[in-house]
């Protein structure tokens, strides 16, 4: 067959095949027993033959880090040991979003185990805004507490840790955020794969994972110290399903530790240990098996509603929760306020969008903001308006006591994250900082225009020269033909998908839009035929009119199209199909093959 090569598709993107070497792919398909278009999948994500079994069958054992890599690990042990023993008060501060709920989850459900109920505290959004301030641990403090450990969040707070040891706090910081150089907050113990001394080599965990490790490590120490002897030892593989969540929903990269960590989280998900999660299957009628699709896109949204647009700790309470029935009224109000956030976001969305295309189409990088809207939307939104335009895309809610809060999302090449804290050192944001691909900012509303000038300085050749080709990676190219349940199985295999390892993108060649429906958001349903209608599949394309898809897949003129998207297992209630995700579409005849 030969290799297609779509040179101007629908979203304006260049479609290119992996290149996979004939070899290696026809030895995965024997030893592993596998499809050849699923070993072509692996090939194409460099999986050799050494490589195969450790990928496609992960286990804890083999990956499982040293936890006393990680500098002051054994610190955090100890003292977390020693508060139990003197029955010290211990509360958990977390940030709002899934990271840090399910952080904070399993913390507090592995100290309930041990005999000691925690705290919590989740900043308000709105009036807090993210990470710790002095009046939050002051607040923590009058509740008798001594012990604050604060995870997913706590990593550059260098004034409001200063300020908690002044009234006599401990602080512990469970965090995996990027440090600017120099930077070390006076905490009691600071565990954090990115900082600067830490030598453990896992700077991609979540706090999820970090906080899993942590546990490990509690368990451990506590084991040897014979904690055990009277009581019974928590099992963490209960909490692997939390861990797995805040991994896939912090859309770290499922390489190494991260890949086992999600794809035994998923498998044990199936159980659904914590009650929170068992509301949420139940109020959306999903069932196991459950896939990164699942924890990221049911789960996920959901438990960040609180934190978006309703009360910030409801989805931390959710998840820490042993009540089925208080487990089901929080998953009922964060279901409601997910559906409330959507239109929320839909408004925001549509006044971002405008200003780009009204003032900013020149810029490399886009910064928008605007007075009124919610902050709990704007990290969605700049998603969506990096999507579009494939540039660093910042969104900037201004408020009206002069202070504006932003959330920034990149493109691959340009780190995002540190363009934040470089921001911060010149003086042009208040706080600032995140990963490669994300980040959240404070700044004053005056510094608008100066942030923007100064980004366009910082990152901006980065990010012309990364944005100038918008790709899309075609795994293989499949007939209509061989489409059906047992290809989508066999490609799932590869599980879980996500960042560091993208679901498998098929292509379908000149095929013939067979029928077309618009929906309810903008989205397309429709089905691919063959030219003389022997073979199909059904298809959906989410967000068709934003990404510029609708007008073809709606038109019906009789042309052939090249489509490529991803093929998956639909189950409902018992009763499995095959459902084909659209990511791209183009016209057949405006495109060369060679």
């Amino acid at each position: 067959m030969s290799t297609p090569e779509v040179k101007q598709s629908a979203s304006g993107k260049v479609w290119n095949l992996r290149e996979t070497d004939a070899t290696v792919v026809a030895d995965l398909a024997r030893v592993q027993q596998v499809p050849e278009i699923v070993a072509k999948c692996l090939a194409g994500r460099g999986i050799t033959m050494d490589t195969a079994q450790s990928f496609l069958h992960p286990t804890l054992r083999e990956q499982f880090p040293d936890p006393s890599s990680f500098a002051d690990m054994d610190k955090a042990v100890d003292l977390i040991l020693q508060a139990l023993e003197q029955k010290t008060k211990i509360t958990v501060f977390a940030d709002y979003d899934v990271d840090g709920a399910t952080s904070s989850a399993q913390l507090r459900r592995w100290l309930r185990q041990m005999g000691s109920e925690a705290g919590l505290y989740v900043p308000d959004r709105l009036t807090e805004g993210y990470g710790p301030s002095a009046a939050a641990f002051q607040k923590i403090a009058d509740t008798g507490t001594k012990l604050v450990i604060t995870v997913d969040c706590g990593a550059v707070s260098v004034a409001a840790i200063t300020a908690a040891k002044k009234i006599g706090l401990t602080v512990i910081v469970l965090d995996h955020h990027l440090m600017g150089q120099g930077v070390m907050p006076p905490a009691d113990a600071l565990v954090n794969p990115n900082r600067e001394d830490d030598n453990s080599g896992c700077g991609y965990l979540a706090a999820a994972g970090l906080v899993f490790v942590l546990l490990a490590a509690l368990n451990r120490k506590a084991r040897e110290s014979g904690c055990f002897k009277n009581k019974a030892e928590p099992n963490l593989l209960e909490l692997l399903e939390l861990a797995a969540l805040g991994t896939v929903c912090d859309v770290a990269s499922l390489q190494a530790f991260n890949r086992v960590l999600v794809a035994q989280g998923l498998k044990a998900m199936t159980n659904l240990h914590t009650p929170g999660l068992a509301a949420f299957a139940e109020i959306t009628e999903i069932e196991p098996p459950f896939s990164t699709y699942h924890a990221g896109f049911v789960f996920g949204p959901r438990i960040n509603a609180g934190g978006r647009i309703g009360k910030s700790d409801l989805g931390a309470r959710l998840l820490a929760s042993d009540d089925p029935a208080e487990c089901l009224e929080i998953a009922a109000e964060l279901d409601r306020l997910n559906i409330e956030r959507k239109d929320i976001e839909k408004q925001v969305q549509d006044e971002a969008m405008q200003q780009v295309e009204d003032h900013l189409l020149d810029d490399a990088v886009l910064v928008v903001a605007g007075r009124g809207w919610h902050p709990g939307v704007i990290g969605i939104v700049a998603g969506r308006i990096k999507d579009k335009y494939n540039r660093p895309s910042i969104v900037i809610a201004l408020g009206e006591d002069g202070i504006g809060h932003g959330s920034g999302r990149s493109i691959s090449g340009v780190n995002l994250g540190d363009a934040f804290s470089a921001a911060v050192q010149a003086g042009v944001l208040q706080k600032g900082g995140g990963h490669a691909m994300a980040g959240g900012l404070t700044m004053d509303v005056e510094q608008l225009d100066p942030f923007r000038q100064f980004l366009l300085a910082e990152i901006g050749e980065q990010a012309k020269a990364a944005g100038q080709h918008k790709k899309l990676w075609i795994d293989a190219v499949a007939g209509l033909h061989g489409v059906g349940l047992d290809l989508a199985k066999n490609l799932s295999l590869a599980e879980p998908f996500g960042m560091g390892n993208p679901e498998p993108v098929l292509m379908f060649k000149d095929v013939f839009i067979g029928y077309s429906q618009e929906l309810n958001g903008g989205h397309v349903r429709c089905t691919f035929e063959t030219e003389i209608g022997d073979a199909s599949v059904s298809a959906i394309c989410f967000r068709a009119s934003d990404r510029g898809l609708a007008t073809i897949l709606l038109e019906h003129s009789g042309a052939p199209v090249h489509v490529a998207g991803k093929l998956r297992v639909d189950r409902w209630k018992g009763r499995e199909k095959v459902s084909f995700q659209i990511e791209d579409v183009a016209w057949a005849e405006e495109n060369t093959e060679f």
